[in-house]
């Protein structure tokens, strides 16, 4: 799926824009207070006041799956299994992605690295943002694909510029959904989510979706920063524990293989979809 390409010159000012805007998920002090979780995504990140309300239940399709609680600065208010979700980064924070000392702090080389890509893989990319990894995905299957998903067309008209300035023809933009990726059924080796899951409004109907998006024995990789660790200087709703990044995935289906521990920060959390 494509979007309307822009131009070299208009992408750069985009950038060097959102550069002066840019709002991320790092906070000033490291927080040391426990995880929470939510479902409805909002593009605003400023502060919300807190609800005193008791967490209700409610249904999604005859069987309870979210509820309904107090609201983080920022939440959203709403829990799946016992996690608020957080607000999502706009593409107004599109600089965050981009930031220079990123190398340093995620080792994004050693993330990689870590997948065991094959040339022929086709990769989903999740939460694609500016493609931050899906270009340094994109060499490393040069007779496979990388489809780069994202729920915002302002992020996607970035990846496409690029893919075509740069000669990259087997990358695809795809316009995902809140609920789903807009994957065909088994069309994928391997998914991955980088410091996306957590803001996923939807995230048991996103999980069913990527399950049914994976080949059998295809693997999902979440990367998310350690909520265990409070020197990890995140914002709270934006880290999470490896024992409920396996809670909300084992149930989506998926059998967990190992955890990962490569990176600085964050959790590489290994699932596969059994044959």
């Amino acid at each position: 799926m494509s979007t309307r390409s822009l131009p070299p010159m208009r992408v750069a000012l985009i950038l060097a824009f959102v550069a002066t805007v840019a709002v991320g998920c790092r906070a000033q002090a490291p927080e040391r207070q426990p995880v929470g979780g939510a479902d409805t995504v909002g593009n605003s990140l400023a502060p919300t006041s807190r609800s005193r309300i008791p967490i209700q239940s409610f249904s999604q399709d005859g069987a309870v799956v979210y509820q309904e609680g107090p609201e983080s600065p920022d939440g959203t208010g709403r829990y799946y299994l016992g996690r608020e979700i957080a607000r999502v980064m706009s593409h107004r924070g599109a600089a965050w992605l981009e930031r220079p000392d990123r190398e340093r702090e995620e080792r994004p080389e050693v993330l990689i690295n870590a997948l065991g890509l094959e040339a022929d893989d086709v990769v989903a990319d999740l939460g694609a943002g500016t493609g931050y990894f899906t270009f340094r995905i994109a060499p490393l299957v040069p007779q496979g694909r990388v489809y780069a998903v994202d729920i915002q067309t302002e992020m996607l008209r970035i990846i496409e510029d690029r893919a075509e300035t740069e000669g990259f023809s087997n990358v695809a933009p795809v316009l995902g959904t809140e609920t789903g990726p807009g994957l065909r059924s088994s069309s994928t080796d391997l998914t991955l989510l980088v410091d996306s899951y957590h803001e996923f409004s939807h995230p048991a109907e996103m999980l069913a979706a990527i399950y049914d998006a994976t080949r059998p024995g295809g693997r999902l990789v979440l990367v998310e920063y350690r909520a265990e660790d409070p020197d990890v200087p995140i914002r709270r709703l934006h880290k999470m524990t490896e024992e409920q990044v396996r809670l909300e995935v084992e149930t989506a289906g998926f059998r967990f293989v190992e955890n990962l521990d490569v990176l600085p920060q964050q959790h590489l959390l290994i699932f596969e979809r059994p044959e």
